[in-house]
Parts: structure tokens; C-alpha cells; sequence
């Protein structure tokens, strides 16, 4: 089981995370939403497609553009549509 902590909380854990490029993505269902909000940033990737980001708030902590996920990824990635990977301090931990 692997889990995403930030600010001494799990906000994602999952025993099916794909890994790609170092990361783990983490299925979306597997996330704790009440610690995700809304960003408006976004970047590419030249064979993933566009990422969005959220940001991560654990007890009035916030973690700008913490986490990444791609809502429409190319034909590539496509396994990986919705899957969140995080960065920023979040620690990945079996």
C-alpha cells in the first residue's frame, strides 16, 4: 500500500499506483478530496498532455500546486487519465 503524506496526514493511499517517470500516480478514488482544492495551474508535458494541479490544505497548512493530475491525457498516457502524482514535500511511503 502506498501512501502520499503531507503535513502529517495521508491525503492519498493506494495498493494500486502506477509508476511513471519516478512518481507514483495514485488512482483518483483513492485520494482524500476533503484536502484538495481547485488551482488554476496547469503545464504540458510533450507525450502526457496538459496537467492541472491542485493544491493541498491539512489543518490550515497550504501546499500551492501540490499534486498533478492529467483530466485528458494523450492516446500515451491514457492509463493514467484523472491518476494523481505529487511533489512540494509530499512524502511517498509504503
Amino acid at each position: 500500500m502506498m501512501k502520499a503524506i503531507w503535513n502529517n496526514q495521508i491525503v492519498a493511499e493506494s495498493a494500486d499506483t502506477i509508476l511513471i517517470e519516478n512518481n507514483h500516480y495514485f488512482p483518483p478514488e483513492s485520494i482524500h478530496s476533503e484536502y484538495f482544492k481547485d488551482s488554476d495551474t496547469s503545464t504540458s508535458c510533450h507525450w502526457k498532455g496538459t496537467a492541472e494541479y491542485k493544491t493541498l490544505v491539512v489543518d490550515g497548512a497550504v501546499n500551492e500546486d501540490a499534486a498533478w493530475y492529467y483530466p485528458e491525457p494523450s492516446a500515451l498516457a491514457k492509463g493514467i487519465k484523472d491518476y494523481f502524482a505529487f511533489w512540494k514535500g509530499v512524502k511517498i511511503e509504503e
